[in-house]
């Protein structure tokens, strides 16, 4: 049949969509029509397969218990901190069931149904976190302005009008027609990030000093100068390991983290055993209710404390990609879920019996069963260590997340498992996380003034989380509108009755995690906005070869430049010419191949515009890396786009010979060993190679006249500009011959 031609397993094979006009013979056709099909196969594959990995059997549980030691770090080492930060004095015996209510019916609603149940199942493609939210509502709702110059951008799944449920349809008409909208889903989503982000900064911080703060139970003359160049010394060690990467370190951290929880459990089943174990009334809401309307004031500002209960619960949603909700949802239910509840409800025991009204200042290590003192601080801290492992991987997620979309310049990724694919290591933003948290932890020095600033970012991202996921509940899932509202208004009060008590906190020391997220949010907007100036400027310069040349195939001098350029006569220099191409339309100019011969008035013999095609998985089999596609209209050029994955080798010396035996594979199936195109491919690359990158320089367009809009708008490409030429270019990992390179310079006025 055509296009099951029989592959050699020791060569590497191209997928190719050959254009048929060069050669009549019917066999060459139907062998070309075989090779579309075979590249149409792979551009589904790349741009419309689900790439999300699933886990069974043994590998489940490992991923289970890699998740352990990674994502539960922070939300596990709350009982260091929680009662201290409710309470500033001896709690009675009904206030402390009150508040350990609160803490039971919080990690139970919002955890546990909230989160693990509902907002896991809507990921983006394997991603989470409120950004993959955004993007999952972009995919079912048009809402966010595509790369033109490229053909890879987000894929449409839009349903049908009639699919939809009434509130549905005036949903999705709403926002995809409202400016407004858009702009403030926009803005939601990098503000979720932002706040994470920011989050991420303080959570090594609040962990670790909570741990090491413990020793001045030990000795109440520790200085707080020596407790915070401990607490700073861990934190460096931890960024330190981050290399390593997730899976080795999740590996490492779970059975610190499983040995922590097993702990709490073993220390709440004691001390209920031993001192109180009629606070497990608390387990009926009516405490929790009746706490709140008898503090009245108090009672509600208190919930600021209580909420630390369930810090760390976005790396839940953030850190599904490293992991998987079938993952997640094992481990906590399994083990972080009921260690916890324990584990507040014994120290509520203890607390409720001291007599020196001390132990709700540190109730972790005051509780600890006789003898076990020495033996819970360490364990503690090296918890508390492992706790700051969860926000520094969902950065490295998010980040992820909103590099792909172009909200953040492109810096080094590390993925650092094959096994598990998005796994990632960013030396950059491990660099820069470590600095604001060591310098936080300075300024800070303890944890009561660092939990002022802590609760904030949790609670914020909790309630973006909740309307957004109700969105995705009525336009992706198709849920009816009745159906999600009265869900949503739950999840949404509770939220907010949270935040409102948190957001007292903002003068005392929160304000610092805002600033920082209204930072990073219009960092990833100004740059979001710049690419799109950028893409809108580029795809009107977009050119078919008519455009450019005038060209006929039986000019073998290399034809003319087209009369609006010119007109002059384009001369031909032996050898290979490798021009890289940045969108993969073997129906357009690259940029640099059409500013190359505008300057220079010639060309190679023979053109290769190269377009690489990253994917996300480890590596491509060989036989289906290359797409190679014919270019109408110009003699012996050739489109060439590489699938690879990232941890495949593409850019090394020797690179063009590789290339140009792909395309020798590709023109015999066409054409006959010895023919004229073959031997001007091998001719061409005998002779010399060059490689031609184009280097774009954008020059703002000034406004005309008194224009407020034009000058705000020149400011933020001014921002743009200044961001984009102190960044990491993609290129920057190039490794080709360096005598070869030919860099072609352009102007785009943006």
């Amino acid at each position: 049949m055509p296009g099951d031609e029989v592959i050699e397993p020791a060569k590497r094979v191209t997928a190719v969509q050959y254009l048929a006009h060069d050669c009549d013979a019917d066999d060459g056709k139907r062998r070309s029509y075989g090779e579309e099909e075979k590249a149409t196969r792979f551009d589904e594959d790349d741009f419309n397969k689900n790439h999300k990995q699933t886990y069974r059997g043994f590998v489940l549980l490992w991923v289970a218990f890699q998740s352990t030691g990674v994502i539960y770090g922070d939300i596990g080492t709350s009982p260091l901190y929680v009662y201290s930060s409710t309470f500033t004095s001896q709690p009675s015996w009904a206030d402390l069931v009150g508040a350990l209510s609160i803490i039971i019916w919080s990690l139970t609603l919002i955890v546990t149904v909230k989160y693990c149940c509902i907002v896991l199942r809507a990921d983006d493609d394997g991603h989470g976190g409120t950004f993959a939210l955004y993007s999952l509502l972009a995919r079912y709702a048009n809402i966010v302005k595509p790369d033109r110059t490229v053909g890879e951008t987000l894929r449409m799944q839009r349903y049908l009008t009639t699919d939809l449920q009434p509130g549905g349809k005036s949903l999705r008409r709403f926002i995809e027609n409202s400016s407004g909208a858009k702009l403030v889903l926009k803005i939601v989503g990098v503000l979720g990030v932002s706040l994470v982000m920011a989050d991420g900064v303080l959570t090594p911080a609040q962990s670790v000093l909570g741990a090491v703060q413990g020793i001045t139970v030990a000795d109440p003359t520790l200085e707080t100068s020596a407790i915070v160049g401990t607490t700073c010394a861990i934190l460096v060690l931890l960024f330190f390991l981050q290399p390593f990467g997730t899976s080795k370190l999740g590996t490492a951290f779970a059975p610190i983290v499983t040995i922590w929880f097993l702990s709490n459990l073993a220390f709440g089943i004691y001390n209920l055993v031993s001192y109180d174990h009629s606070v497990l009334k608390a387990f009926s809401p009516h405490h929790a209710i009746t706490y709140l309307t008898r503090n009245g004031y108090d009672g509600w500002k208190s919930l600021g404390g209580l909420l630390l209960a369930f810090t760390g619960v976005e790396a839940l949603f953030a850190d599904i990609g490293a992991f998987s909700m079938t993952a997640i949802q094992l481990s906590w239910l399994c083990l972080a879920y009921p260690c916890l509840i324990v584990a507040y409800a014994g120290q509520a025991a203890y607390i409720s019996m001291d007599k020196d009204h001390i132990a709700y200042t540190n109730p972790f290590f005051h509780s600890a069963p006789p003898g076990t003192f020495y033996y819970g601080m360490v364990i503690a801290i090296l918890a508390a260590i492992v706790a700051s492992q969860a926000m520094i991987t969902s950065t490295f997620q998010l980040l992820l997340q909103v590099m792909r979309l172009s909200y953040f310049p492109h810096i080094k990724v590390n993925h650092t498992s094959e096994r598990f694919h998005d796994q990632v290591y960013m030396p950059l933003a491990n660099w820069l996380l470590m600095i604001g948290t060591v310098t936080v932890t300075a300024v800070y020095n303890n944890t009561t003034s660092l939990g002022n600033a802590y609760g904030v970012c949790v609670i914020m991202v909790t309630f973006i989380t909740t309307c957004m996921v109700s969105m995705v509940a009525i336009i992706v899932w198709r849920i009816p509108f009745y159906a999600v509202l009265p869900v949503f208004l739950v999840f949404a009060a509770l939220d907010g009755v949270f935040m409102s008590a948190v957001l007292t906190k903002v003068p005392e020391g929160a304000w610092f995690t805002l600033v920082l997220a209204f930072i990073l949010s219009s960092i990833f907007i100004i740059w979001r906005f710049g690419k799109e100036a950028q893409w809108s400027a580029e795809s009107m310069d977009q050119l078919k070869p008519s455009a450019v040349l005038s060209l006929t195939n039986d000019e073998p001098a290399g034809g003319q430049l087209s009369k609006s350029v010119g007109g002059a006569m384009i001369s031909t220099v032996p050898g290979l010419g490798v021009f890289f191409d940045k969108t993969g339309d073997h129906s357009l100019l690259p940029a640099s191949f059409a500013h190359f011969v505008r300057k220079f008035a010639a060309r190679p013999s023979v053109l290769v515009f190269f377009h690489m095609r990253p994917l996300s998985v480890p590596h491509i089999d060989p036989g289906e890396q290359v797409v190679v596609r014919r270019v109408a209209g110009l003699t012996n050029c050739y489109s060439v786009v590489l699938r690879h994955g990232y941890a495949d080798d593409v850019l090394h010396p020797g690179m063009a010979k590789e290339l140009v035996k792909d395309i020798e594979g590709s023109v015999s199936n066409v054409f006959e060993p010895g023919s004229i195109e073959l031997k001007a491919l091998q001719d061409a690359c005998e002779s010399q190679v060059v490689y031609v990158l184009g280097k774009e320089t954008m020059k703002i367009r000034r406004p005309k006249g008194f224009a407020p809009w034009g000058y705000f708008r020149m400011v933020l490409l001014e921002i743009f500009l200044w961001i984009r030429e102190n960044t990491r270019a993609k290129m920057a990992d190039m490794n080709i011959e360096a005598d070869q390179l030919i860099e072609v310079g352009f102007l785009t006025e943006v």
